[in-house]
């Protein structure tokens, strides 16, 4: 009988709360009524893949959210739709790899991030090949190459 009646009391003080969140997809609009974002929430907090757009209606960027933050990998364009950036986000810092690109002439960069720093190889691109390398060390540059052939033999390991 006990255990029935406290049964009863946990649904009762429980039925007015939700235990679980509902996901919901939710828009934002600026002002003159184009859209600004598009995605999922969950307790008012951004989860899962979300749009957002610049004010002619075309993407600016989208990616993944985790509670509210940017987690995982995300994609940045031009007002003309062109790739712009590229990389990885763990709880809304920049990590790992990202690419930069130049609208005419493709790939310009691509650096290695930690904690929202530069950390480790930037290599940098003319026309789509690689003429140039520099280390960071705490969002410092700390090394350089000016040719492939040696940062190749200074650093057999790394991987372009």
């Amino acid at each position: 009988m006990i255990e029935k009646f406290f049964i009863l009391i946990l649904f009762v003080s429980f039925s007015g709360h939700s235990v679980i969140s509902k996901k919901d997809y939710h828009y934002e609009y600026y002002a003159n009524g184009t859209i600004k974002a598009e995605g999922w929430k969950v307790a008012g907090g951004k989860v899962d893949f979300w749009h957002f757009y610049h004010t002619n209606g075309k993407v600016s960027h989208e990616g993944h959210f985790k509670n509210n933050k940017k987690n995982g990998y995300w994609y940045f364009y031009s007002e003309e739709s062109k790739l712009l950036k590229e990389g990885h986000f763990i709880n809304d810092k920049a990590e790992k790899w990202w690419i930069i690109y130049d609208i005419a002439a493709g790939i310009t960069r691509k650096y290695q991030y930690k904690n929202n720093k530069k950390e480790g190889y930037c290599l940098l691109y003319k026309k789509n090949k690689l003429f140039k390398a520099e280390l960071y060390i705490d969002n410092k540059k700390t090394g350089e190459w000016t040719d492939v052939f040696s940062f190749k033999r200074d650093n057999p390991n790394a991987s372009l």
